[in-house]
């Protein structure tokens, strides 16, 4: 049984990762090497193997979680407060923001196409952050129902999926022709959407 990782390894497990994810970004996945990520890191050859012992594919998988997570934590604060309709349009503008300033350089979608999107590991990390992001669509939705702003027989996570959908189907439009004007079709029909449920609550 392994030992227990210290907050100083978890710390420099970390650091790695973060200086993996800025080199990948930089440089892309096919031409990074293992010595550009320990030269941004002055991580030694031997401390990298004890970190990602299963060497580059690992470290990917690990950096591949990061840009997952950072999918969602550049979506804050508005993503966790969409409980008003001027919520909703900031979230909206959050987002169309952030793909527009990514571009065509899908960070997350280079790292699954190097280490194979059908392993285990990746597709679990896919599932995840779809999950979460669905979750916390369908938290805002149910907070306007709460506040009677929309139809309390409205499917929330129907909505919330079909919602999500549209923002991946729009992503990947923008990913293969440089622009976000289906995006902001995905994203203003889904709110659309909402805002017709709530003249349904206003009428009922």
């Amino acid at each position: 049984m392994g030992e227990a990782p210290t907050a100083k390894g978890r710390a420099t497990r970390a650091r790695i990762v973060e200086g993996a994810a800025a080199v990948l970004r930089e440089q892309g996945v096919a031409v990074a090497t293992l010595d550009d990520i320990r030269g941004r890191t002055g991580t030694s050859k031997s401390q990298l193997f004890h970190y990602f012992p299963e060497g580059k594919d690992q470290l990917l998988l690990a950096v591949a979680q990061f840009e997952a997570e950072r999918v969602l934590k550049d979506q804050q604060p508005h993503l966790g407060q969409l409980d008003s309709w001027e919520s909703w349009l900031q979230w909206r503008d959050t987002v169309v923001e952030r793909y527009e300033l990514q571009g065509d350089d899908c960070p997350l979608g280079a790292l699954f196409l190097q280490v194979g999107r059908s392993r285990p590991g990746a597709r679990a990390i896919v599932t995840e952050l779809m999950r979460q992001w669905q979750e916390q669509l369908a938290r805002g939705i149910r907070a306007l129902q709460a506040n009677g702003l929309v139809s309390p027989s409205l499917e929330v996570d129907r909505t919330a999926a079909a919602l999500l959908a549209g923002i991946q189907g729009g992503v990947a439009i923008m990913m293969s022709t440089g622009d976000s004007t289906h995006l902001k079709a995905a994203l203003d029909t889904g709110i659309e959407h909402l805002r017709a449920a709530s003249d349904t609550a206003l009428h009922a």
